[in-house]
């Protein structure tokens, strides 16, 4: 594992990944984890080095997209990434966003810990390792500076300051040059090995997820030598007023 911008990462920060539940069973039974395009997020500043707020109307002779932006928009496409979240606690936000109001499960783990834990990357079993890159996002006013000079894969290592309360880390493989080569490139996401006991710190349940579904998820961790990092949320404490 690569760092992005040195000495930037803290190797003992608690990380977090919010997940589904069905997405965590899979993960729990493939012992991957996926890495989405950058073209997934609905994020619409994704890969952007700037925010023009006073764009005039596109003269129709420009309409479509100029070479380089296009360059840059399939930069997407080739760029897989795992986020999660920078935070000592969990966050009521973030399993609103990303676990389904709560009824979701959480991983928690460090940069340490993926250090240890995630596998080498191969796109086809006769082609190269892939790098694993990994650092918090940088987020900046974008409105008001142009990241000039941002390298093909830096550029998705900071965000639009709106999306500063995601405090994201994020790992990332660039496949742009493997397609150079002739590998064939999944226009979504990959799936990347990792020993999930190495990686894993804790699993949390949601607040909201029922009996039924918690004992599927207990059975599905305890079936991967998991059982005993199973804890509830805080959430789920009872509220004292006196």
């Amino acid at each position: 594992m690569r760092e992005i911008n040195s000495e930037k990462i803290e190797w003992q920060e608690g990380l977090w990944k919010y997940f589904r539940m069905e997405r965590f069973i899979s993960t729990l039974e493939t012992s991957q984890i996926y890495f989405a395009s950058a073209n997934q997020f609905s994020d619409p500043f994704e890969g952007a080095v700037a925010v023009q707020m006073d764009a005039a109307p596109v003269d129709p002779r420009y309409a479509e997209m100029e070479w380089g932006e296009k360059a840059f928009f399939e930069l997407k496409r080739l760029t897989k990434i795992s986020c999660w979240h920078r935070a000592a606690y969990e966050s009521d936000a973030m399993w609103k966003l990303y676990a389904g109001e709560h009824k979701g499960i959480a991983i928690c783990t460090t940069p340490e810990r993926m250090r240890a834990a995630f596998g080498p990357f191969r796109l086809r079993a006769d082609y190269g390792i892939e790098d694993l890159w990994a650092g918090p996002v940088d987020y900046v006013d974008l409105t008001q500076i142009r990241m000039r000079g941002a390298g093909m894969l830096d550029r998705f290592f900071f965000k639009h300051r709106a999306f500063e309360s995601e405090r994201e880390f994020r790992l990332a493989i660039s496949l742009r040059m493997a397609e150079e080569f002739g590998v064939v490139v999944p226009a979504d996401g990959i799936l990347v090995d990792v020993d999930l006991r190495v990686l894993i710190e804790r699993i949390v349940l949601g607040s909201t997820t029922s009996e039924e579904e918690r004992e599927i998820v207990t059975r599905h961790v305890e079936k991967a030598g998991l059982g005993g990092l199973l804890r509830q949320s805080s959430l789920l404490g009872l509220p004292r007023y006196v």
